[in-house]
């Protein structure tokens, strides 16, 4: 009963609160308010979020409007970033677009005990075009300050029949959440639950109405001539609404600067709609619920697919000459990847489909994602390869929870070989090898279609580790100082990486940015294969420092990973509701040999240690060997699952703890 009494009280003070709350008038409590009363170390809070889905008849048939409220608390300097206000929304070249009306927005400060308001004018509100697809409107509120507090209203209308995801979960806390969503008894959604908070919907109904008018005329004939005559008749509808109501208060916010994300989106609280079928007066049901299979058919046949793919001529002459010298089906696929990659470069832009078409793309030299690897697709099978095209949700487009063509926003090409095993391929990134798709497509599974329309699914996650080798040889003096060479090598992923981060800038700007990180001098350095991605990144500097030993009572104490050390432990929080996505597996190696100074002989030096996670998931190994005046020490730090579960976190977080601290022991040297 008591429990009963306490959800009644809720649930009742919810909806006061929510009634309470009127857009434009803020509260001298709020404005007091020094910090968020749950977590004082919040940067700001939603003191209300507010929005109702609803549909809306037109002449021209239903709409989906959404209305949004939204008021924010600033409690620091830190959380000024939320004054500015960034709303996209879909506007092609052609066709339906959605619109934003009604944009309103205030900020509010108390001064000298009184409550100053200021409205954002409309020539402080810009439009800004994405792409051809995507458009953005963008505004930031003025006077900010500690204690500000913000009001943004606005209205999102879409001519199709999308239900926007309702996300319960944000970056900062939540104090108040009020959703409603209204669907005519016209519309069938299904409804997924995601994320690990969850408010659950109270199902209720009521009466729409839909009103229109018709106009009628009637020719009347006489005797003397013939007359029109016009008659408007209104006409009314009524049917059932079904209405989701969603309320919330003091929900957790998900931490957006956790290392090792993902996209965060997909482990907020909150629901997604999906458009199962329409049954609209004197129609039959119209069914939208489908499977994977339809969903990939109905792309494959789409004339922008399918049967671009079949299209050979454009390019069939330097293709031909292109492999004519291969000795087997690897040489082909890396000469035919790499014409690819050289030949068509890529504009910018997603997509599923050929947007010009393939060889407009071929001859301009330039396209979108699915131009470029369904070309690349396309040529692998005109030599004779079995290759197919494979559907991609991008890390930012999240993970599809329903079998719907929306659900994928990319592709990419895969070669079965001979052998029974595959290779992936991406020509968009000049600095993919096979099998190393860039970071955007790397998302749980893709959707493979072969040449009959048929679909299976693909594991994009690399299987084979991205490697990070480091050699070090160092000379240190009983002045503190050192002197030495180091050598690293990248592979896989880890060369990517390098080459996308370093392979525009200067040698100059590197070697700055090496010293800067890791406290040294350089004298000498060297890169190679910056270009030639076949082959690992092979980076050497000659270096010397100081500081990097500490003179306590005439004795030396030193790291021996010098500057590779890895200082503290990237995995702060206590608690993790969401996985830790590496992406791919990884292996970090150091091989260090140290020459110590003469006099000196080592007194003490940090012990062996070997750990595991759980599952086989990772490892990290350190040993030391001394042997007269040289210190020889392996260690090696491996993960062997891109994904890390939150059952694992704990675990993860302690391994790291012992990590650093085994990797801050101190080598002891004494005078002899």
């Amino acid at each position: 009963m008591k429990k009963l009494l306490l959800l009644f009280t809720l649930i009742l003070s919810l909806t006061t609160t929510a009634q309470e709350i009127k857009f434009g008038k803020v509260s001298k409590e709020a404005l007091e308010e020094k910090f968020y009363p749950l977590d004082s170390t919040a940067d700001a809070a939603y003191l209300f979020k507010k929005r109702k889905t609803h549909f809306v008849y037109s002449n021209n048939g239903f709409k989906v409007v959404t209305e949004y409220h939204e008021r924010i608390k600033i409690y620091s300097k830190e959380g000024f970033s939320y004054a500015n206000k960034t709303i996209n929304y879909y506007k092609p070249d052609s066709g339906n677009k959605e619109e934003i009306n009604s944009l309103k927005a205030y900020s509010f400060n108390l001064e000298k005990g009184k409550t100053i308001k200021h409205k954002i004018s409309k020539k402080e509100i810009f439009s800004e075009k994405l792409n051809k697809y995507r458009s953005i409107k963008k505004f930031t509120l003025p006077n900010i300050k500690e204690g500000s507090v913000i009001d943004i209203k606005y209205t999102l209308v879409s001519h199709q029949w999308d239900i926007k995801t309702l996300n319960f979960q944000y970056g900062i806390p939540v104090k108040f959440l009020d959703y409603k969503v209204e669907i005519p008894e016209y519309f069938f959604f299904n409804l997924k639950n995601k994320g690990h908070f969850n408010i659950p919907p109270k199902k209720t109904n009521k009466q729409g109405e839909i009103n229109w008018t018709t106009r009628e005329r009637t020719l009347k004939r006489g005797a003397v001539g013939s007359s029109v005559t016009s008659e408007v008749n209104n006409h009314k509808k009524t049917f059932k609404v079904n209405c989701f109501s969603f309320l919330g208060s003091n929900i957790p916010y998900i931490k957006e600067n956790e290392p090792y994300l993902g996209n965060i989106n997909n482990y907020k609280g909150g629901y997604e709609f999906e458009l199962s079928g329409t049954r609209f007066p004197n129609s039959l049901y119209k069914n939208y619920t489908t499977n994977w299979e339809d969903v990939c058919k109905t792309i494959y046949e789409s004339s922008n697919f399918g049967n671009e793919l079949e299209k050979e001529k454009y390019y069939k002459k330097e293709i031909t000459s292109l492999v004519g010298s291969a000795m087997n089906e690897l040489e082909k696929i890396v000469k035919i990847f790499e014409f690819t990659k050289s030949k068509i470069k890529w504009n910018g832009y997603y997509g599923k489909y050929a947007d010009k078409g393939l060889k407009k793309a071929y001859k301009e030299e330039s396209g979108n994602v699915a131009e470029i690897n369904l070309a690349l697709t396309s040529m692998l099978r005109s030599v004779g390869l079995k290759s197919n095209p494979v559907l991609v949700s991008t890390k930012g487009n999240g993970i599809p929870l329903f079998p719907t063509r929306e659900g994928f926003n990319y592709v990419i090409s895969k070669v079965n070989l001979s052998n029974g095993k595959y290779l992936l391929l991406d020509a968009t990134e000049k600095y993919s090898t096979i099998n190393d798709l860039p970071l955007r497509a790397i998302n749980w599974k893709g959707r493979e279609i072969t040449e009959n329309g048929q679909s299976n699914w693909v594991n994009l996650t690399p299987s084979l580790h991205a490697k990070e080798n480091n050699i070090l040889h160092a000379k240190l003096d009983s002045s503190g100082s050192i002197e030495g060479l180091l050598r690293k090598s990248l592979t896989r992923h880890s060369a990517m990486f390098y080459r996308q981060k370093n392979n525009h800038i200067k040698e100059e700007e590197i070697i700055l940015s090496l010293e800067e990180k890791y406290n040294i001098e350089i004298e000498d350095f060297k890169i190679s294969n910056k270009k030639n991605i076949s082959n690992p990144i092979s980076q050497t500097l000659k270096f010397s420092g100081e500081d990097f030993i500490e003179e306590i009572n005439g004795k030396l104490y030193f790291s021996p990973l010098l500057f590779l050390a890895t200082k503290e432990n990237p995995f702060k929080s206590k608690e993790r509701n969401f996985p830790v996505d590496y992406r791919m597996p990884w292996q970090d190696k150091f091989v260090i040999a140290i020459t110590t100074p003469e006099g000196y002989l080592v007194e003490s030096f940090p012990k062996e240690l070997a750990i595991g996670l759980p599952e086989n998931l990772g490892f990290f190994k350190y040993k030391i060997l001394v042997l007269d005046n040289k210190i020889k020490l392996s260690s090696v730090l491996q993960i062997n699952s891109s994904i890390i579960t939150p059952q694992y976190y704990t675990a993860l977080r302690d391994f790291y703890t012992q990590l650093v601290k085994k990797q801050s022991e101190k080598i002891v040297l004494i005078k002899k």
